[in-house]
C-alpha cells in the first residue's frame, strides 16, 4: 500500500475518466462508476461512486504499480482549501479510520469544492 505519509504524489492534474477507466476496469465493482480523474507525473488519483483508488507507478519502467483502495465508508472527516492568489494550488486532506490522513494536492483548474461536495454526497 502507498505510504501516504510520506507519499510524494506530484500535483495532479484533471484528466478525462476515460483515460483511466482501461486501467482501473478490472479493479471496478459491479455497480462501481468513475467521477473523476486526476494525474500527476507518473501517479494518479480516480473518484469513483464507492471510493478513492490511488495509482502509484513504480520501478523505471513504470510497469510495476501499485493501486490502493480508500473506501469512502472509512473517512471520518475531510478538508479542502481551494487555490488562492498566489498559492495557485488546491488541497484535500481526508482522515481514514485505520490509515490516518491522506492528502492530495491539485495543480491547474480544479473544482475543489466540487470534490468536498462529491466526496459528501457518498460519506454522509
Amino acid at each position: 500500500m502507498i505510504d501516504f505519509q510520506n507519499a510524494a504524489f506530484a500535483k495532479l492534474g484533471p484528466v478525462s475518466p476515460a483515460e483511466l477507466h482501461g486501467e482501473i476496469a478490472p479493479l471496478l465493482v459491479e455497480g462501481e462508476q468513475l467521477h473523476l480523474a486526476f494525474k500527476g507525473i507518473r501517479d494518479s488519483v480516480v473518484f469513483t461512486n464507492k471510493r478513492l483508488i490511488a495509482i502509484n507507478v513504480q520501478g523505471l519502467t513504470g510497469k510495476k504499480r501499485d493501486y490502493s483502495s480508500l473506501p469512502y465508508n472509512k473517512i471520518q472527516a475531510w478538508s479542502v482549501e481551494t487555490a488562492g492568489t498566489f498559492d495557485l494550488d488546491a488541497e484535500l486532506e481526508m482522515w481514514f479510520s485505520g490509515l490516518g490522513k491522506v492528502r492530495l494536492e491539485f495543480k491547474g483548474k480544479v473544482d475543489i469544492q466540487h470534490i468536498g461536495q462529491l466526496i459528501g454526497h457518498f460519506v454522509l
